[in-house]
Parts: C-alpha cells; sequence; structure tokens
C-alpha cells in the first residue's frame, strides 16, 4: 500500500517539474508575444559591430542576429552596452541574448548558457608595425591594452604577470593609443584585429600564433532552454541556406563557419 507522505511526494515533484516546464516554455513564449528578440553587444568591435559615420549601428554581429530573429519570426531589437556589465545585464533580463562575439568559456557557462559556437577564432597579439617583437614572451615590463571584460585580460593576468595590462572599453580606444605609443602592443580576437588594422589603416600586425583558441558561441539565461534550441535551429537554417555565409562574406572577406 502506497503511504500519503508518498502520494504527497510524488505530486509536489509533479508540480515542480511542471512549473519548471512551464518557465522554460515562457520564455520562448516572452520573445514571441512581445514579437521581439533583444541581444546584447557592444557597437565598439567593429566590423562586428560599431557605429558607423551615420550614426547606425551595424556589423557582422547585428546582422546575424537580425537573422536569427527573422528565422524565429520576431523584430530583432539589438542593444548596446559595455562589455564589462554585458552578462550582468542578461542575468538582470536587460535583453534576451547576447549576439556579440561572446567566447565560451567555463567560467561564462557558470552563470549563463551558450547555443552552439557560430564560429571560431583565437587571441592575437599584435604590435606596432615597426616592433621586433616576435612573441608575448619578449613584452616582461611592456604594457599591452585589452578591452575590459574579456577573457584576453585574464589570461594575460594569469598567464603573464610580468606584463602590464591595460584596459579599455572598446578596441578603437586601444588604436588610439596603439598609434601614440601608450601602449607596446595589444590581444583581440585575430579576425577582429586583422580587419579592423585593415580598414582603418593601422600601423599594426599581428605576431606569433594564437596564444589559444576560442568558439563564440550566443549567451542566454540559464532559464531559457527554449530559447536557446530556437536560435540553435535558426543557426543551423542560416548555415544551411547560405545566409551565414553571406553576412560572412560582406563583413569579413571570408566564411568563418
Amino acid at each position: 500500500m502506497i503511504s500519503l507522505n508518498k502520494i504527497m511526494a510524488t505530486a509536489c515533484l509533479l508540480v515542480m517539474s511542471t512549473a519548471s516546464a512551464l518557465v522554460h516554455a515562457d520564455d520562448l513564449d516572452k520573445v514571441k508575444q512581445s514579437g521581439s528578440l533583444t541581444f546584447a553587444l557592444t557597437g565598439k568591435y567593429p566590423p562586428f559591430s560599431f557605429i558607423n559615420e551615420g550614426g547606425q549601428l551595424q556589423g557582422f554581429d547585428v546582422d546575424i542576429g537580425n537573422q536569427i530573429a527573422k528565422k524565429i519570426g520576431v523584430k530583432a531589437v539589438p542593444v548596446t552596452t559595455a562589455w564589462d556589465g554585458i552578462v550582468g545585464g542578461l542575468l538582470a533580463g536587460k535583453y534576451d541574448a547576447i549576439i556579440g562575439s561572446m567566447a565560451i568559456t567555463d567560467e561564462r557557462l557558470k552563470a549563463v548558457d551558450f547555443t552552439v559556437p557560430y564560429y571560431h577564432s583565437g587571441a592575437q597579439l599584435f604590435v606596432q608595425k615597426n616592433s621586433k617583437v616576435e612573441s608575448v614572451e619578449q613584452l616582461r615590463g611592456k604594457v599591452l591594452g585589452v578591452t575590459l571584460g574579456e577573457t584576453y585580460e585574464t589570461w594575460l593576468r594569469t598567464n603573464h604577470p610580468e606584463i602590464q595590462v591595460k584596459t579599455y572599453k572598446g578596441l578603437p580606444d586601444i588604436l588610439i593609443d596603439l598609434q601614440n605609443g601608450r601602449i607596446d602592443g595589444f590581444v583581440t580576437d585575430k579576425i577582429a584585429g586583422l580587419l579592423t588594422i585593415r580598414d582603418k589603416r593601422i600601423d599594426a600586425k599581428p605576431v606569433g600564433a594564437l596564444l589559444y583558441p576560442e568558439q563564440v558561441g550566443i549567451a542566454v539565461r540559464k532559464d531559457s532552454p527554449a530559447l536557446r534550441a530556437a536560435i540553435n535551429a535558426a543557426l543551423r537554417e542560416i548555415s544551411a541556406d547560405g545566409t551565414f555565409r553571406n553576412v560572412s562574406m560582406k563583413w569579413l572577406g571570408t566564411d568563418i563557419r
């Protein structure tokens, strides 16, 4: 004979399971009911996201976010915010996702969930074009610039404490200080760095191999499995129908899948 306590315990588990499922389902429902997918990026990471001369936000990540929203059937609403507070904004519910070239790391996975990677790259050291530096090991006592809150800052402080690390709000500010000789180099995503110094005609160059590889994904809150699944499905669709390649060729001149 089943005891009353066991019946009550089973009923409680069923209620909790149902409530959890509803919360998960409601997360994607919220996006669909509002008719918009809000996603965060910095707007200071050309050519992935930046403000053009006309004051408009554009770039690779902006277009990818637009295409994902289109596949889900809602309007894309990009939100610019500082990188060092971007995860906190997601957790606070200020936007639904981060589509801002965020590397998937064990530390970030403690706070948020990620979609499948939508491209791969890695950390690259850049120095002035006339520099004789050939590797990060030659920069003892020198100053390297990084964007505040990026994985490059933590990596440098952990693996090369002998190097001075100076943080900035974005890559454009780093390049200004490099040109003015205030820093000896910088570390950023290889693709972003190469394209930016090319497009801005900056006298800089990459040196050495990748400091480490990175997989880049789209971050969502941990209570958002339905939204995460929908974004994954959208990524598969835009990859299969050629949309991703077109966006990549438009902004980067190569297919970075």
